[in-house]
């Protein structure tokens, strides 16, 4: 049996234990909740940085994806050494359309216009009398083409209709394939006219 004193101490001692279990809790608590502070910038940044990552490896996929043979990514208005060079029909109207075309170096130009009964002409951009000048070169003024050098001009309709003379040189139906979406002009053909720009702007 514990005496009356004995009884008291043991109470105060409880209640001892009971404040500093209280206490050690609470610093507890503290301690963590500070803990989260400090972390909690750290983990929003790695957080951001994983969906920013999430974005990039999706834009790069865009990116990445290979283009499907027979899509309009095919079409190429404006060609490099090796490659044909592909207008398509839609972007030709009775204002003259201008191709640019790298062949061995050498910087060409490929004109495409709708002539006024609607069917599609093209010619290199260099007129057949003045090419070696340098100036031999067209731009449209209204419905003509002018020659830079000798001034001389033409309308669309004589695009691709005459060879010789002071005309923008014809590039024919046998030198290139036209289908409903596209022209073709192949790259053997143009290298093959490739010294008509040699002296070109």
């Amino acid at each position: 049996m514990f005496s009356f004193s004995e009884k008291i101490a043991m109470k105060s001692n409880g209640k001892s234990n009971e404040i500093s279990g209280g206490k050690k809790e609470k610093k507890f608590r503290r301690g963590a909740s500070c803990i989260v502070l400090i972390l909690l910038p750290t983990l929003l940044l790695a957080a951001c940085g994983q969906k920013d990552n999430a974005v990039s490896e999706t834009e790069t996929a865009k990116v990445q994806q290979p283009i499907e043979e027979g899509t309009s990514n095919d079409v190429k208005t404006e060609a490099s050494t090796g490659e044909d060079l592909i207008i398509p029909v839609s972007d030709i109207t009775e204002e003259a359309s201008f191709y640019p075309v790298t062949v061995d170096g050498i910087d060409m130009e490929v004109i495409a216009v709708k002539a006024s009964d609607g069917s599609i002409r093209t010619a290199f951009n260099t007129c057949q009398v003045c090419y070696d000048s340098g100036r031999g070169y067209y731009k449209q003024d209204g419905d003509k083409l002018v020659c830079q050098n000798c001034g001389n001009q033409f309308p669309m309709d004589r695009v691709e209709v005459e060879a010789g003379g002071c005309n923008p040189w014809p590039i024919f139906d046998e030198n290139k394939t036209v289908t409903d979406d596209a022209i073709t002009i192949p790259y053997s053909f143009l290298q093959e006219s490739e010294q008509i720009f040699s002296n070109w702007k």
